[in-house]
């Protein structure tokens, strides 16, 4: 293969894959407990990731969308937004001002995190479904792959 073929192949890829989102919060990213398969749709499992915030700190849309839901589901405030026609990402706990409907573009706030939630101490959940399926937040947030061809760096 060469040079010209790995090029495209790169440009493919990353364009299939297309850019990655922002985190919700202040940078640096981190997480405090991981996103865990559960064995089943009803079975134990975490279906999203969290990410340790104080109380009333600015959670920001990780892309543009449109809100879709805000409320309290059991005691929990949650936010969500509805990125593309497949792509859901929620957040809780969180207050916000938005309605339904309100369109943010990428790093606009959503709200801040509330108290409450599923943390021992303060966190911001955040889960993310695909065509109904929960999956790993992190394959968004995560950079995106990106081929290099031999001994070259960009």
């Amino acid at each position: 293969m060469n040079l010209q073929q790995l090029s495209m192949i790169a440009v493919t890829v990353a364009g299939v894959l297309g850019p990655s989102w922002s985190p919700p919060l202040d940078p640096p990213l981190r997480v405090s407990a991981p996103y865990s398969l559960p064995h089943g749709p009803y079975a134990a499992g975490h279906r999203g990731i969290d990410i340790p915030a104080a109380a009333g700190a600015a959670v920001h849309a990780p892309a543009g969308g449109t809100v879709s839901y805000v409320g309290t589901v059991v005691d929990r405030s949650i936010v969500s937004l509805q990125i593309d026609a497949h792509t859901v990402v929620s957040f809780e706990p969180v207050v916000s001002e938005l309605r339904v409907g309100d369109s943010l573009a990428r790093g606009e706030r959503i709200g801040r995190v509330a108290a409450g939630g599923h943390c021992a101490s303060h966190c911001l959940h955040m889960g993310v479904r695909v065509s109904g399926q929960y999956v790993n937040p992190l394959r968004f947030l995560r950079p995106r792959p990106v081929l290099l061809p031999i001994g070259g760096s960009g």
